[in-house]
């Protein structure tokens, strides 16, 4: 009996998953590590090294369960440039009679997956991602078919059917969809963040990281103190970290940035889920569960939910939607080139130095460093959409292009026009301020609107306002910003914009990296 060969690609990392749920004795897994997939972009190194350890892992933890795996390394005797030399010297090497895949997370791997049975000579079946709770063909009778959509609605129509966080009388607990309006506050200073568990490296990922650091070395990031959970039993033990210790004070201080804490009370799980060595159902599971023993605040388990099965569920089936074509919109016309600070971290401004620095070291930053700091950044500066989404895919280790395209797209740039944002996500120095103990250790001044020594948030801000002032004049979320911007002084919000185009013609372009 010729054997299947089912392919397993780096975030598929789930025993669970639908290409494995009928394997048989005498079939093949395949898992391969090739050069093109670690530098169509110039991936961070962290990123490459947690992947790479991670899938290593699975397919030891395979071979342990009885399965047979066909595992390349980048630096073994038998490699692949490609997935598809991959998997074109696999099915020759085990003469297979088919192929079993399940369908990628980007629609560049779906297209090159399209053509692999003409090219193959044997039929390739491509399985639905069962992994997500919204199935892509499922999505518009959620989220609906419109030109707009809110992904407030879909969340709603999630939590109904996933019984997540809802009554037995099929009402959300606490007689509330979304307790977002009390996970706003900044960190009192009183308030210490637990330490967490680290995760040494075994000799499988001390391997991996001697790669790295031979091949991508000059790849964007570092290596050092890498400390990150690369198998299922430790994502797990910190999946269970996470709801005892961080989760109960989460809700409350879901936005707010502390200089030298960058993780707080944030789960960290976002990696974990998206290479899948967890399920996101059984992370909100656990979540609910803390909450229904009293342990959690219902805030506090519905931010989290809600991120896992409102937002990430949501911008998934907006990718799909849209693509392909999605990443080259710019509706703002936005298309100044992203600035050398973005790789180097080096600016006299704290707050993005603090985020782009933390990024650099970890391969991450939570959402709202995402969002409302080198995010609004870019959308205020006006920054070309391609870039940004490059420098995003780059720089975090839990980054795909079907979660990050949307976010960087939609949320953070407007770029699409408001597909599913209402209305830009832009503000000045004061809402950093707010949330966080950055701009007490900054070089400038926060209250500052003008000047030398102005937060370049601030005249940034309104410069940005006034540039599109005429394009959001219908914009019903932006009545209250454009009615301020009216009742200014003309020769002061003159000086704002000239300050914003004095330091924007001083960014210095990053060039290629």
């Amino acid at each position: 009996m010729k054997p299947t060969v089912r392919f397993v690609l780096g975030d598929q990392l789930s025993r669970d998953l639908s290409s494995l749920s009928d394997i048989q004795p005498c079939d093949v897994v395949l898992m391969a590590e090739v050069d093109e997939e670690a530098t169509y972009v110039r991936h961070h190194q962290r990123k490459i090294a947690f992947l790479f350890s991670a899938m290593r892992h699975f397919a030891i933890e395979l071979e342990a369960d009885g399965i047979a795996v066909d595992y390349l390394r980048l630096d073994g005797r038998r490699r692949a440039t490609s997935f598809t030399q991959a998997l074109t010297q696999a099915v020759e090497r085990h003469k297979a009679a088919r192929v079993v895949v399940t369908e990628p997370g980007e629609w560049r791997v779906l297209e090159m997956m399209r053509g692999w049975e003409a090219a193959l000579g044997v039929p390739v079946e491509i399985r639905p991602d069962d992994r997500f709770l919204c199935g892509r063909d499922e999505f518009a009778m959620l989220a609906g078919t419109g030109e707009t959509l809110l992904m407030e609605t879909f969340y709603r129509r999630m939590r109904e059917r996933t019984g997540l966080l809802m009554t037995d009388e099929g009402k959300p607990e606490g007689g509330r969809w979304n307790f977002d309006a009390e996970n706003r506050k900044p960190l009192p200073k009183r308030i210490d963040v637990p330490p967490r568990p680290d995760y040494a490296p075994d000799e499988t990922t001390r391997q991996v990281l001697d790669l790295v650091a031979r091949r991508f070395g000059n790849h964007f990031g570092s290596l050092e103190d890498f400390d990150y959970p690369v198998t299922r039993r430790d994502a797990l033990q910190y999946l269970e970290w996470f709801v005892t210790t961080a989760l109960p004070d989460f809700g409350t201080y879901e936005d707010a940035m502390r200089q030298g804490e960058p993780l707080l009370f944030h789960s960290h799980l976002s990696a974990l889920i998206n290479c899948g060595l967890l399920g996101p159902r059984e992370c909100c599971e656990a979540v609910e569960k803390t909450y229904r023993n009293g342990r959690t605040p219902l805030n506090a388990a519905e931010g989290f939910i809600r991120q896992i099965i409102g937002w990430r569920e949501f911008v998934r089936g907006v990718y799909w939607r849209e693509m392909p074509g999605y990443g080259t919109r710019n509706a703002l016309g936005a298309d100044r080139p992203l600035p050398d600070f973005f790789w180097t971290g080096e600016t006299e401004m704290n707050c993005l130095a603090q985020a782009i620095g933390e990024t650099a070291a970890s391969a991450y930053a939570h959402h709202i460093q995402r969002l409302m700091v080198i995010g609004n950044f870019c959308l205020l500066a006006g920054l070309d959409p391609v870039e940004v989404q490059e420098w995003y895919l780059v720089v975090y280790h839990d980054a795909y292009e079907w979660v990050e395209m949307p976010n960087v797209v939609g949320m953070i740039l407007y770029a699409d026009g408001g597909v599913f944002a209402t209305k830009p996500y832009a503000a000045s120095g004061n809402y950093i301020n707010k949330m966080s103990n950055y701009c007490g250790q900054c070089r400038f001044d926060v209250k500052q609107r003008t000047g030398e020594d102005a937060c370049p948030f601030n005249y940034l801000y309104w410069d940005f306002v006034a540039r599109h002032a005429e394009r959001f004049a219908d914009n019903r979320r932006m009545d209250r910003t454009l009615f301020t911007l009216g009742r200014m002084d003309e020769e002061k919000v003159a000086a704002m914009r000239r300050d914003a185009a004095y330091f924007l013609d001083g960014l210095t372009p990053a060039g290629t990296y």
